[in-house]
C-alpha cells in the first residue's frame, strides 16, 4: 500500500516504525526543522531522522494546506494517509487526495480530549484511565469516525513523558490492527457522540503554574502532566521555581497553602488539604536536582510559594 505518513515528534515514531516493518511504500510529511535549546541549534523532527535512516523521502512544509504541500501529496498519490501528532490541520483538499481516506492515531479515548494536548490534559484532570484511538480524519478537530480503541490505566505517579511513550507503542499496535481490518474489509466506523466530547488546547508555559490553594492531588497531577514540558512551577522571591517530581505523603503541617517545610531531610509543600513531598526541583538558571541536594545549598523551611 502507498501510505503518506504525517507526523512530527517522538510520539509518532512507533507508528512510523510499524509501517516500515510492514513494507508499505512510504513518504513522510513533517514539520520543518526548528531551533532547539538556548543555543537555538536547528534540529530536525524525530520523524525526519527515522525516515532518512531508512531512505524514505521526506517533505517538510510550514503549512501542508498550502499549494506546495497539497501538490507534493498529490504527486506521491497515496492510497492512504496516516497521521500521528503531525501538528497541523489538514484541508478538505488534502483529505480528498488518498482514495482510502486518512487515519489518525490519537492519544486519548475519543471523544474525550480532542485537540492538541490529550495526554497531558488527561493526567492534569486526574483521570485514572486513558488510551489510544484510531479514527478517520475529517475537516473537524478530532471529530471523525472512531475505528478502534485500546484503554490503559494511568499510574499514580506516571508523568506525561512516561505515558506518552507507552501510548505511542499502544498506538502503533492499534494502527497495525486497524490497517489489517481495513485491508480485509472488516473495519467498522463509529460516529462520535458530540455530547461526550471534551476539547483540550495546546499547553502554554503559564498553564503549568501551581496553585497551592488547590488540593494536593490536583497539584501532584499538574506536576506529572507537565513533566517534561512545560514543567510545573511556582514563584519564590519573584523567580520561578520549577517542580519536576512530587509524591503523596502521610506528613502533615498546620501551615497555610504554599508554605514549604523541611523535615528529616525532605521537602514538603503545603496544599489546601495535605502536604506533598517535593522530590526534584530546579531554581531559575540552575540545574535540576533532588530535594536533599537542593536544600544543602538553599534552605527553604518556612518559605512561601505563590
Amino acid at each position: 500500500m502507498r501510505i503518506a505518513f504525517l507526523g512530527t515528534p517522538e510520539f509518532a515514531l512507533p507508528a512510523l516504525s510499524a509501517l516500515i516493518e510492514r513494507g508499505d511504500t512510504l513518504a513522510v510529511f513533517t514539520q520543518p526543522d526548528r531551533p532547539v535549546g538556548r543555543k537555538a541549534v536547528l534540529t530536525p523532527p524525530p520523524v525526519k531522522v527515522l525516515a532518512q535512516k531508512h531512505g524514505i523521502p521526506v517533505y517538510q512544509f510550514e503549512k501542508i494546506r498550502a499549494a506546495e504541500g497539497r501538490e507534493a501529496l498529490e504527486a506521491f498519490a497515496p492510497d492512504l494517509m496516516v497521521t500521528a501528532a503531525f501538528g497541523q490541520l489538514l484541508s478538505s483538499k488534502n483529505l480528498a487526495i488518498p482514495r482510502l481516506g486518512t487515519i489518525n492515531v490519537h492519544g486519548s479515548l475519543l471523544p474525550k480530549y480532542r485537540g492538541a494536548s490529550p495526554i497531558q490534559s488527561a493526567i492534569i484532570a486526574g483521570e485514572a484511565e486513558t488510551g489510544v484511538t484510531t479514527m478517520m480524519t475529517d475537516i473537524g478537530m478530532d471529530t471523525g469516525d472512531i475505528l478502534l480503541k485500546v484503554a490503559t490505566p494511568i499510574g499514580e505517579n506516571e508523568t506525561y513523558g512516561e505515558l506518552s511513550d507507552r501510548l505511542a507503542l499502544l498506538g502503533a499496535k492499534l494502527l497495525l490492527k486497524t490497517l489489517e481490518r481495513l485491508e480485509n474489509g472488516t473495519l467498522e466506523r463509529i460516529s462520535q457522540d458530540p455530547e461526550a466530547a471534551t476539547v483540550c488546547h495546546m499547553l502554554r508555559k503559564e498553564d503549568a503554574r501551581i496553585d497551592c490553594a488547590k488540593a494536593a492531588k490536583a497539584v501532584h497531577d499538574l506536576v506529572r502532566g507537565t513533566n517534561p514540558w512545560p514543567c510545573a512551577f511556582a514563584m519564590l522571591d519573584g523567580q520561578p521555581l520549577k517542580i519536576h517530581e512530587t509524591r503523596h505523603t502521610e506528613e502533615s503541617f498546620p501551615d497555610a497553602p504554599g508554605t514549604l517545610r523541611e523535615r528529616n531531610g525532605k521537602l514538603y509543600l503545603c496544599c489546601s488539604d495535605a502536604a506533598l513531598e517535593i522530590r526534584v526541583l530546579q531554581a531559575s538558571g540552575k540545574k535540576r536536582m533532588d530535594a536533599a541536594t537542593f536544600l544543602r545549598g538553599c534552605p527553604l523551611d518556612g518559605r512561601v510559594l505563590c
